[in-house]
């Protein structure tokens, strides 16, 4: 089959990581649900739809067209995790579907569809990135952008615990533990990533040029692991004795990970000022400013589930506050991608308008 010059162009150029505008406009859509219009976040739920339908079809044509340019991505340290975008993806829609149409099919296969992707990406990404011969040192090679394999679990853990609260024995049993299962090692693999990071911040030079936007998944991964402890405590009186035993457990690593995400906000705050306030770098969209977005997203939607499952009322106003704040971002971002879009139709557009002047 023939393809427009300019589809291959913009299939060529995809980066792995474009999912992340559906983890973004996933989890605003959530957050607006139940903090603050949910018109908006209805509207944002079928938009969502598309945004993943139109990625899910870009994305296969680049696979088909450019395999070896698909697997020199997996094999690069700044583009390979990008490809754990895609099981997030697909799992922040299914939540969706749960909170917007309980339309409990359409969750299972899309929890199948990201369980499936878990199992090949996650260790095809870091098999690659192991066996890669030449390496780059550590201040080049590893970003915030590395968090996201920690997101993709816990966004299946997350989905896995919505689909247990739907289901009947024996499997809401099995569903519960394989969502505490992921979630613990989800820390785990962020307790090894996120010191790594650390080092780099304090132990490697920063320049403008490599404090990329994808640092705030350092606190978006503790965010949605905030999030999934807190549905796996609200669960622990559902058909699961063995996470009512871990209660205690549960609420200390749940808090653990919210002061965590807590911790990174200001620190990620200054360091976007510095860049662009004191060191000038403009505010033009880049596709990675969605990793952006959706950490501010999740901080409210697991800020509002830990105060709901330990009765923590007083933090309901910062669920709030970042509910909106993560409204503004992704209203500001889809701006810069409508209008990204809009010059790439006039560049193709105006070679055939001129032909015919």
């Amino acid at each position: 089959m023939d393809f427009p010059v300019s589809l291959r162009a913009v299939v060529l150029d995809l980066p792995p990581a474009y999912f992340a505008l559906v983890m973004a406009t996933g989890i605003v859509s959530i957050a607006a649900h139940g903090l603050g219009p949910a018109v908006v976040g209805r509207a944002l739920f079928y938009l969502n739809g598309a945004f993943y339908a139109v990625l899910a079809l870009l994305h296969g044509l680049r696979l088909i067209l450019y395999p070896r340019r698909c697997l020199a991505d997996l094999h690069d340290p700044d583009s390979g995790p990008g490809y754990f975008t895609w099981i997030a993806a697909t799992a922040v829609l299914g939540s969706q579907c749960i909170v917007f149409a309980q339309a409990e099919r359409a969750a299972a296969g899309l929890l199948a569809a990201a369980a499936v992707l878990w199992a090949v990406l996650t260790y095809a990404v870091f098999t690659a990135l192991a066996l890669r011969q030449e390496k780059p040192t550590l201040d080049a090679g590893i970003n915030g952008g590395w968090l996201i394999a920690v997101v993709a679990m816990q966004s299946l853990a997350v989905l896995t615990t919505h689909l247990a609260g739907q289901w009947d024995q024996p499997a809401r049993l099995e569903l519960h533990f394989a969502a505490l299962a992921l979630w613990l090692a989800g820390i785990m693999l962020y307790l090894w990533l996120g010191l790594l990071i650390f080092y780099r911040f304090y132990f490697f030079a920063l320049t403008p040029e490599n404090l990329l936007p994808t640092h705030w998944i350092s606190m978006g991964a503790l965010a949605i692991s905030t999030l999934a402890g807190s549905m796996l405590i609200t669960h622990s009186v559902h058909g699961a004795p063995y996470l009512a035993s871990l209660r205690p457990f549960l609420e200390g690593f749940t808090v653990f990970c919210w002061a965590g995400g807590t911790w990174w906000l200001p620190l990620l705050a200054i360091f976007g000022c510095w860049r662009h306030g004191m060191r000038g770098v403009p505010l033009t969209y880049e596709p990675m400013y969605w990793g952006l977005v959706f950490p501010l997203g999740m901080y409210a939607v697991a800020t509002e589930h830990m105060s709901q499952s330990m009765g923590l009322a007083f933090t309901d106003p910062a669920a709030e506050i970042f509910c909106y704040i993560a409204l503004v971002a992704w209203a500001v971002t889809f701006v810069g991608l409508v209008r990204r879009i809009g010059s790439a139709l006039k560049k193709a557009v105006l070679p055939v308008d001129s032909g015919h002047g």
